[in-house]
């Protein structure tokens, strides 16, 4: 993009342009005409007192020594982005790709699911017909090699793997694989493809008539993906729905707008954003969505962020459902993802949502100073806000009610309608140290392997949990494999932890299987307190 040239400065106008294109457009927003203002860009970055042009003109052009110029266009946009809001931020070309993938539902691949709990590349699961399934790679399978490179008992970092197995669809890659009563290796060719990303991790009937959906971000299928999942879940008999935000960090804005249409009525108000000049968009619900007439619970906590809250604030706010869980993270502004033509980004706040009370939930932040905005988190774990919703105080200023009469506050994301405290009742010594160490996973690895054939045969729910229910002696297996592992038993604590030493091996052998996640979150619910009090619930207002 740039070089290094003695004889002309065009390069540096170029690069102030790629760095104030997009800080300076939002000033520009009020004037009538986009070619007003590109001229007043232009005008402005052609000043002789622009210091930031002049500046790196002088460096182009008498600087002693050879600079580059793409170089240095890498530390002076982070450095400028520094100076706005959290989260405004540059993105080199190298991680773009990384961050967009998740987001845009799909990616080229061969279309497994694997783990390096130990030192070798073990296959989960495979997507079927996908093209893994298609070389007859198998759940359970060890990638011993690719292309003829050796990868088991190296130690590679996950990313280096994840490095050669992808690449463009169309092409290539061998697998050399150990698989369970074959000696030698087994080899498969496997032609790269598409393969989709999902954005619902998980979606089944929990107990009768209530479905869980779980969701892990925005993407752009979510909509998608959730109008097909509720579907089958009517279809399944369920009849009202839990719908788990809670990590969920957000994503496009536009799929929190047409998902919650799903649940709103015509013309109640969705979000609206307002920009520097004020001005608003308001996003109001068309009256065309599904699941206008389901009872919903929404489960929200600190990792909730963004696309998350607006979607539970706009429920909320509707007096829509339920909110339950713990207090939001707290994120209220639009960003806006303007390209540069080497492959970068900025992603530049442009403006800020508020729900349809009005509340902007952002919460406090100082300019420069990102280290305090995030440890937010860990100062109201310390606060004791995780445990108790009376040491989360709101100012009185930022109060609003909802049509229905329910009073909510802004100023520090969304709080829920009911607080569940994070429960830590059943966490010992014991437990922290083998699920810590990773012993209580290697487990379910070595238990999958002994079972593969009765795992690999499992297609719904209750046949996973005759299986494991026909286990009575599973907590006690392990007990003496964590023994092995040098985690000395300690019979109080283990009776203490039991029950969710139990949760933990069933939900990981359950992913070991073809319903994957959905086998996760089957077993892992009865310990998760946030989802029985949304049960509870949803069972009362029934």
């Amino acid at each position: 993009m740039y070089r290094n040239s003695k004889h002309t400065v065009i390069f540096p106008l170029l690069l102030a342009a790629g760095v104030v294109l997009g800080l300076l457009l939002g000033q520009f927003m009020g004037r009538n005409s986009a070619e007003s203002q590109l001229r007043g860009i232009l005008t402005r970055l052609t000043q002789p007192d622009n210091k930031l042009n002049y500046t790196l003109s002088l460096i182009e052009n008498r600087y002693v020594d050879s600079v580059s110029m793409d170089s240095l266009v890498e530390h002076v946009i982070p450095l400028v982005t520094r100076e706005l809001d959290p989260h405004s931020v540059y993105i080199p070309a190298s991680e773009m790709q990384a961050l967009n993938e998740p987001l845009e539902g799909e990616f080229d691949g061969i279309g497994v699911v694997f783990n390096m709990a130990t030192d070798t590349v073990i296959v989960l699961n495979v997507i079927p017909s996908g093209p893994s399934d298609k070389a007859g790679v198998r759940a359970g399978d060890r990638i011993i090699e690719i292309d003829d490179s050796l990868v088991a008992g190296r130690k590679l970092p996950q990313n280096d793997v994840v490095r050669m197995l992808r690449g463009p669809r169309g092409t290539k890659v061998k697998l050399s694989l150990g698989r369970q009563g074959i000696s030698g290796l087994v080899d498969a060719e496997v032609v790269r493809d598409a393969i989709p990303i999902k954005s619902i991790e998980s979606a089944f009937v929990i107990v009768d008539g209530i479905g869980y959906v779980k969701l892990s971000q925005f993407a752009r299928t979510s909509h998608a993906e959730l109008l097909l999942a509720l579907a089958r879940l009517r279809s399944e008999g369920a009849e009202r729905l839990i719908f788990d935000l809670r990590g969920n960090s957000g994503g496009y804005l536009d799929q929190a707008i047409s998902i919650a249409n799903e649940f709103l009525h015509e013309g109640q108000l969705i979000v609206y954003t307002e920009d520097r000049a004020h001005r608003q968009e308001r996003q109001y619900a068309d009256g065309r969505g599904s699941a206008q007439e389901i009872e919903v619970a929404v489960l929200i906590d600190e990792g909730s962020a963004s696309s998350s809250e607006i979607l539970a604030g706009a429920l909320q706010d509707n007096d829509r459902g339920t909110i339950i869980g713990r207090r939001s993270f707290g994120k209220g502004l639009v960003q806006q993802q303007i390209p540069y033509s080497d492959g970068s980004a900025l992603r530049l706040t442009t403006a800020r949502y508020f729900t349809p009370t009005g509340r902007s939930i952002q919460k406090p932040y100082t300019i420069g100073d990102d280290e305090a905005y995030e440890e937010d988190i860990w100062n109201r774990y310390r606060n004791n806000e995780f445990f108790s919703a009376d040491s989360i105080r709101f100012a009185d200023s930022l109060k609003r009610v909802t049509p229905g009469g329910k009073v909510v506050y802004g100023g520090g994301g969304i709080m829920p309608d009911l607080f569940v405290p994070a429960d830590t009742t059943e966490v010992t010594p014991y437990y922290v140290e083998v699920a810590g160490r990773n012993i209580l996973y290697r487990y379910t690895i070595e238990y999958a392997d002994r079972h593969r054939e009765a795992l690999n045969a499992v297609r719904t729910i209750p046949e996973l949990q005759r299986l494991l229910d026909g286990d009575s002696r599973l907590v006690d297996d392990f007990v003496r494999y964590a023994a092995q592992k040098g985690v000395r038993p300690d019979y109080g604590q283990i009776a203490r932890s039991r029950h969710l030493i139990e949760a933990q091996l069933r939900a990981y052998i359950g992913r070991n299987t073809p319903l994957e996640d959905n086998g996760f979150y089957a077993n892992i619910y009865p310990v998760d307190n946030v989802i029985l009090r949304a049960i509870e619930e949803l069972n009362r207002t029934e």
